[in-house]
Parts: C-alpha cells; structure tokens; sequence
C-alpha cells in the first residue's frame, strides 16, 4: 500500500496507523513494511500535526 492509499485526512490517518498499531503490529517498522508505506513519509505528515511516534506504548501522540 503507498502512502497515498492511507486516509488523506491526516486526523484520519492518525486514529487509522494508531489503530492499527494497537491491533495488528507491535513496531511502525513492521506497519510500514507490510504496507509498503516509507517510514519517514507517514512520520513526516503526523509530525505536520504535531503528533510524533512513541516507540514505548507504538503510538503517535
């Protein structure tokens, strides 16, 4: 999945890879790459929002 298949909305996208951190992957690194989605381009468009990832509890806060 590229990036631009995410949700577009970054308050979207945000609740969407949180989500799918909780349910499905223990590490952004395996969600990017099962997804095929460049790490450094998701963090990128949630650090927009001022959001960053807390690798401590796999979230973007």
């Amino acid at each position: 999945m590229e990036i631009n298949n995410l949700p577009k909305d970054p308050a979207i996208l945000l609740s969407y890879v949180n989500t799918q951190l909780r349910d499905n992957y223990s590490y952004l690194s395996d969600f990017c790459a099962s997804n095929n989605v460049d790490i450094n381009d998701l963090v990128g468009k949630l650090r927009a929002i001022n959001y960053s990832y807390d690798e401590n509890i796999n979230q973007f806060r």
